[in-house]
Parts: C-alpha cells; sequence; structure tokens
C-alpha cells in the first residue's frame, strides 16, 4: 500500500468477487446496464494502474465501478424505503446509489460506500475514489452525448484529475441548471471543487 492509499481492510468476498465482474445477488440491472458498469470498472481499473496502486486497490477501483449501478433498473419506489431519511426525497432516478450504498453497508469501507452512495450527485467528502468513480461514471467510451470532449477528458486522465473533475463539474452543474435547481451536495461539491458558486 502506498502512503496515499486509505487504510482499508482486507476485501469482504463480495468485493473480490465485484472486482472480477461477479455481481451479488440483489443486483438488479439490464443488459445494457451492465454493460456501462463493466466499461466504468475497466476505466476506473485502467486510471488506477496508471497512478501506480496496488493491486488490491485497483481491484477496490475495479469493484465500485461494478457495483456503483447495481441497483439502477430496481424499480425506484421500493428503494425509496430502503435509503436512509436524508435521501427519501431525492428524485426517482437518483436513488441507486444510496441504496446500493446500504446493501454494501459491513462489506465495503466508508469512502467506496461514498463513492456509491453520491455517484450522481457528488460530495465534498469524496476521497480519490469518489472523484474518480464520479468522473468514470460520466465519461466513460459507451456514453454517446459530446463524444468528442469526453474523449479528450479521458485523455487527460488520470495525470489531471482535478482539472478534469473541476470541466466536468462545471458542466454537469451549468446543464442541472438549464431544467431545474441543482441539489443543495452538488452545490457543495461545485464550491469543494471549483471555488464560489456557479
Amino acid at each position: 500500500m502506498t502512503a496515499a492509499e486509505p487504510n482499508v481492510s482486507v476485501p469482504s468476498p463480495l468485493l473480490r468477487a465485484a472486482a472480477r465482474g461477479e455481481l451479488p445477488a440483489w443486483t438488479c440491472v439490464k443488459p445494457k446496464r451492465l454493460a456501462h458498469m463493466g466499461r466504468v470498472a475497466a476505466l476506473l481499473r485502467a486510471w488506477a494502474e496508471q497512478l501506480r496502486l496496488s493491486e488490491a486497490e485497483a481491484d477496490r477501483w475495479c469493484a465500485a465501478g461494478w457495483l456503483h449501478d447495481a441497483l439502477r433498473d430496481a424499480d425506484p419506489e421500493a428503494l425509496r424505503p430502503l435509503v436512509p431519511p436524508a435521501f427519501r426525497d431525492l428524485h426517482p432516478l437518483l436513488l441507486h446509489g444510496p441504496a446500493a450504498a446500504e446493501k454494501l453497508a459491513g462489506e465495503a469501507d466508508e469512502e467506496m460506500l461514498d463513492a456509491i452512495r453520491y455517484h450522481t450527485l457528488g460530495c465534498a467528502c469524496f476521497g480519490r475514489l469518489g472523484r474518480a468513480l464520479y468522473l468514470a461514471d460520466f465519461m466513460e467510451p459507451g456514453r454517446t452525448f459530446d463524444v468528442a470532449w469526453t474523449a479528450s477528458l479521458r485523455a487527460r486522465m488520470p495525470a489531471e484529475m482535478h482539472a478534469v473533475l473541476r470541466d466536468v463539474v462545471e458542466a454537469r452543474v451549468r446543464h442541472v441548471e438549464e431544467g431545474g435547481a441543482v441539489h443543495p451536495l452538488t452545490l457543495e461539491f461545485h464550491r469543494a471543487v471549483c471555488g464560489g458558486a456557479p
């Protein structure tokens, strides 16, 4: 383990399996979503290796990629009672992160749980894994929006992670503002990454 890596215990069998792409029985995803999760996991593993993280840490990053959308295709109203009260008013499409984190409690460390819990909203609490997952989810190569821009962002990763994160957070906040109010956690994340109001 390098000095920059978190002090995490031996991974659970569930996390070791997830790092190999073997998902828990409670997973609820369609084939298209599963392919997305695989691309996110592959991107995270590649970045971890480029950062020269240990094999165990690369596995941990890969597991987070496989697990972040594990409940994305579940019925949102079935997920709502499973999440802590602070998340129950979220838009239905945002409940899968907090619900997956709840399912993974006791299996994953807090940094991984936060990465999965907040991967759609962003969070000022993110460690390096949370920031990497937020970016990989947004810019994995299967995404069809602004293909040239996202490819240019991937080309800058992971060496320019903070600068890329700033660009992505700015763009996502602007996009949300066009259609409505930005969630307070996202605004706090924006302030932490970019400084000041959007």
